[in-house]
């Protein structure tokens, strides 16, 4: 996977389908590489909002975009057996020709969504357990025509992948990971690792992220891995936006936005994950970095 910069954003699907496809239309036409779809049953922050289903969407948006790569950020592995996971990855990459990157995480231990359907809400610990057998399942599913597996946790007994992806060996997979266990998940079966801080300060989060990103050098030394075959993204994550009224803060002016990423650019970063903006004043900001700002930023970390 070429490794030149690239931004992805993350569009939160709150709101109703028109609008909700028109933002990937819009993403599309402003020249962003990537956008993005949570994966929740339900609005975690606020359960009795409006919320939609993410692979439903993008299976839809698929087939009205023409070059915008889709993925989620992230599908969170308790919601969905890894094969059927799998069959509904290459379907929307059928449907794209080729466009989708699929996105898993562990999920979130206070996300209401177990309780509202009967999922299981597994502690971390067992989450990132279960995660080792889940996301080499989904290696094997994604690049084998017929899959067998048996684990502690996860089975597959001829499992037939018919049709494939489009994209060879399989699709890409993205994990996200903050700790170190899950780190080494992705640099063992990953070809994006993904990060995000939630810290308030954005100079800790430069620093949490620094950090993490030497972990991924080691891990890559003892794996034996080329560090520059895991494209490492960054989900550039404002925590005092709620407060702020959805106001997020690299969208205050572009030297800030510029700032911003630069900063993160110099520590191996190579796709930044923005946020759709959530109040309608920022979103002239947004569509003049899209057109104004980027082209520069990609010329430039070439």
């Amino acid at each position: 996977m070429a490794n030149s910069l690239r931004f992805q954003v993350l569009v939160l699907p709150k709101v109703p389908w028109p609008e909700y496809l028109d933002r990937f239309l819009r993403i599309e036409a402003l020249g962003f590489e990537v956008a993005a779809a949570p994966d929740h049953f339900c609005d975690w922050s606020n359960p009795t909002g409006p919320w939609l289903e993410a692979w439903t969407c993008l299976a839809a948006i698929a087939a009205r975009t023409s070059t915008l790569r889709l993925t989620t950020c992230v599908t969170q592995i308790p919601l969905r057996n890894p094969a059927v996971l799998a069959h509904q990855a290459v379907t929307v990459d059928q449907i794209s020709g080729g466009r989708v990157e699929l996105g898993i995480g562990t999920g979130l231990t206070i996300d209401p969504s177990y309780d509202m359907i009967g999922v299981p809400n597994w502690t971390t610990r067992e989450r990132v357990v279960r995660f080792a057998e889940y996301v080499e399942l989904l290696d094997h599913l994604l690049a084998e025509d017929v899959t067998d597996y048996h684990g502690t946790y996860y089975q597959a007994n001829g499992a037939v992948m018919n049709p494939s992806s489009v994209q060879r060996p399989r699709l890409p997979i993205m994990v996200a990971a903050l700790g170190p266990q899950m780190m080494r998940h992705a640099v063992r079966h990953a070809d994006i690792w993904n990060s995000l801080s939630f810290a308030a300060d954005f100079a800790e989060q430069l620093a949490e992220l620094g950090d993490r990103c030497m972990t991924i050098d080691e891990l890559c030394a003892e794996y034996g891995r080329d560090p520059a075959s895991l494209r490492r993204s960054y989900t550039m994550f404002d925590a005092n936006a709620r407060a702020s009224g959805g106001a997020i803060n690299y969208y205050e002016s572009d030297d800030v936005f510029i700032d911003m990423v630069n900063q993160v650019v110099a520590l191996g970063i190579t796709e930044i994950s923005l946020y759709y903006p959530a109040v309608a004043n920022q979103l002239p900001a947004f569509e003049r970095i899209a057109t104004e700002v980027l082209p520069v930023l990609r010329r430039e970390h070439a």
